[in-house]
C-alpha cells in the first residue's frame, strides 16, 4: 500500500523585488503624508528603480510631462482639482501614448469607481491596500506596458522595413534611378502638393534618339552602360531635395521638378 503524499500549499510570492528585473520609475500622487511614505517605502522595497512624490494635482501634472514615470499611483481627493482631473490631464497629455494609472482611494461606490476608470484610469484599489496585492497589480500593469512598447517596436521595425521593401520596389536596377511605379507615385503627389500650394511643378520627359539602332550595333553590353552614363548625368541636374530623376521604361527618363516654371528656376 503506497502513503499518501502530503499536499503543500505553494508560498506566497516575496513582495520585495517583484519589481527589480528592469529599472521602473513610479509616480504617486497623495496629499497625506504618512500614506505618501508608506506607498514610497513599499515601493522602493519591491525594488522600484525611482518613485516620484507629489502631494497635488498640479506638481503631479509637471512630473508627468518631465519625467515620464511608468505608472502612476493616484489618490482622488486632493487639494485643488481632484484625481479624476489630474488623470484626465494626464491622458490628453500623452497623446498616442499610454501610461498605466492606478487610482487609490478610500472612496468605494460604484460610481466613484466607474468615474475613475471613464476619465483614463486603469484599476481603481479601496484603500487600505494590502501591499502584496498592491504590489500584484503593479506586476500586472507593467506587463501589459511591456507588452505594449513591444508591440509599439515591432510595429516601427515593420514600418521602417516596407519603407525599404518599396524603396527597392521602386528603384531601377540598371540606372539606379528611380522606375516607373515610383513615378506615377511622386508625380500624382507633387500635382497635389502645387495645386494645394499654388507653385509651379515641371515635368520633364526625354528620349534617346536611335537608341535602337546603337544598341543592336554597339550589343547590349554598351547600351547598358549608356543608359547607365545618361542616369549619371541626369542625376547630378536633381540638386534640390524634391528633385527627382526616374527612367520611365526603355531609352525614356523624366524629370520631377517641384517649384519650378517653364522658363527654369
Amino acid at each position: 500500500m503506497t502513503a499518501p503524499i502530503p499536499f503543500t500549499r505553494p508560498a506566497a510570492p516575496p513582495v520585495g523585488a517583484v519589481l527589480s528585473d528592469n529599472p521602473f520609475s513610479v509616480l504617486v500622487v497623495e496629499d497625506m503624508e504618512s500614506m505618501r511614505a508608506a506607498l514610497v517605502a513599499e515601493l522602493r522595497h519591491a525594488g522600484v528603480a525611482t518613485v516620484l512624490e507629489a502631494p497635488e494635482g498640479a506638481l503631479a501634472l509637471h512630473l508627468f510631462k518631465t519625467r515620464r514615470p511608468d505608472l502612476v499611483l493616484l489618490d482622488i481627493k486632493l487639494p485643488g482639482k481632484d484625481g479624476y482631473w489630474v488623470a484626465q490631464q494626464m491622458r490628453e497629455a500623452e497623446p498616442g501614448d499610454w501610461t498605466p494609472i492606478i487610482f487609490l482611494s478610500g472612496l468605494d461606490s460604484d460610481l466613484d469607481v466607474w468615474r475613475g476608470i471613464e476619465v483614463g484610469g486603469d484599476d481603481y484599489l479601496v484603500k487600505p491596500v494590502k501591499p502584496i496585492v498592491l504590489m500584484a497589480k503593479l506586476r500586472a500593469m507593467r506587463r501589459l506596458l511591456d507588452m505594449r512598447r513591444r508591440l509599439v517596436s515591432v510595429s516601427a521595425e515593420l514600418h521602417q522595413a516596407n519603407q525599404r521593401l518599396n524603396e527597392m520596389v521602386e528603384v531601377d536596377a540598371l540606372t539606379g534611378l528611380v522606375n516607373r511605379r515610383g513615378f506615377d507615385r511622386i508625380l500624382h503627389n507633387e500635382i497635389l502638393a502645387a495645386r494645394r500650394d499654388g507653385t509651379p511643378l515641371t515635368l520633364m520627359l526625354c528620349d534617346l534618339d536611335h537608341f535602337k539602332l546603337y544598341n543592336d550595333a554597339s550589343g547590349h553590353v554598351q547600351g547598358d552602360a549608356c543608359l547607365k552614363e545618361v542616369g549619371r548625368v541626369l542625376r547630378e541636374v536633381c540638386v534640390r531635395p524634391r528633385d527627382v530623376a526616374f527612367r520611365y521604361g526603355g531609352e525614356e527618363f523624366a524629370l520631377i521638378l517641384p517649384q519650378t516654371p517653364a522658363r527654369g528656376p
